[in-house]
């Protein structure tokens, strides 16, 4: 009897450490933040338009991801930058591209997102400039900002981060959009209207050179209108996430180079993601940059990784820069 009861305490004894011991193993599994470590077997990536660069990176970067991590990474097309960081917001997808002035903007609650904070997203890394093109034909007869004034004009996609960018640079001309016959569309509706005459310029915020602008040079004289020095210069004073830029000679077949000025494309994920996934898809996309086809993967490295970020790192992209020795500069 007394052995049976003896065994009975051995058993129960033995049942509490081994949950005391699942129960340390599960919490060793949560990082920070408390998120399961658990890798998931899928992920939606948030791009933009077919005719941006947002989608062919997102589907370099997907590939590299399932390569190297297992996870079934999937490329959605989207209105790009805001809708991108509503999304996410709203559990949509785990991934995604958005401009740092407007991942900003949604973290701050500013402009577009005053009634509609956004604080469930963090950032991996910003990428490469994020050019403003203000695209027409020489046959338009527009060479300066100031032409812009009655034409129709494509200001972007509703609740992309072109639309502010074409906002603010017409603010600084002394214009608003109600100067120009404004038109919502995105860039490949923007290219095909310029090249079937129902509108007459487009603002493109994307990396150069971008694919619906190159399409329409095959068959279009391109011009890129330039932005003058002391504009560029009031626009970074007011808005500092801007920076100088230049549409280069040869790019859509230009003869001059277009001043101009750029913002950071960036990639940001939700807040809840583990700080393991997290880092295995960091450490995943710089480690494999040469897999990456756009040309605009010559341009992201990853001592650039933090600069111009504006808003919280994600533990596990913070844990990748840090063993790299990375720093904002």
């Amino acid at each position: 009897m007394k052995k049976k009861k003896f065994l009975t305490i051995f058993l129960l004894a033995f049942s509490m450490i081994l949950a005391a011991c699942s129960s340390q193993e599960e919490d060793e599994k949560t990082n920070g933040n408390g998120n399961d470590e658990k890798t998931p077997k899928f992920m939606s990536i948030l791009t933009g338009g077919t005719g941006g660069t947002y989608y062919p990176l997102g589907g370099s970067f997907a590939k590299i991801i399932k390569d190297e991590t297992g996870i079934q990474a999937n490329v959605e097309t989207s209105g790009a930058s805001a809708e991108n960081m509503n999304s996410l917001k709203q559990g949509d997808a785990e991934i995604a591209f958005t401009q740092t002035d407007i991942a900003s903007y949604a973290k701050s609650g500013k402009l577009m997102f005053k009634d509609n904070k956004v604080e469930n997203v963090q950032a991996i890394a910003t990428l490469y400039p994020e050019t403003i093109q203000i695209v027409t034909t020489e046959k338009s007869g527009i060479k300066s900002m100031e032409d812009l004034k009655g034409k129709k004009v494509s200001v972007g996609a509703p609740g992309s981060g072109t639309v502010a960018n074409a906002e603010q640079i017409l603010e600084l001309h002394g214009m608003t959009f109600d100067d120009i016959k404004k038109q919502d569309l995105s860039f490949d509706e923007s290219t095909q209207g310029i090249q079937d005459g129902t509108i007459d310029a487009a603002f493109v915020t994307a990396g150069t050179p971008t694919g619906a602008v190159e399409s329409l040079s095959a068959t279009e004289d391109i011009v890129i209108v330039p932005i003058a020095g002391d504009k560029i210069d009031a626009l970074i004073g007011k808005y500092p996430y801007y920076v100088k830029d230049e549409v280069p000679v040869g790019t859509y077949g230009l003869k001059n180079a277009a001043s101009t000025v750029a913002v950071q494309a960036m990639l940001v994920a939700r807040s809840d993601l583990s700080e393991k996934v997290v880092y295995d898809i960091t450490k995943a996309i710089f480690e494999n940059l040469d897999k990456v086809t756009h040309a605009k993967g010559k341009l992201i490295k990853v001592e650039n990784g933090l600069n111009g970020v504006g808003i919280e790192v994600h533990p596990g992209a913070q844990k990748y820069f840090d063993e790299k020795g990375v720093k904002a500069q």
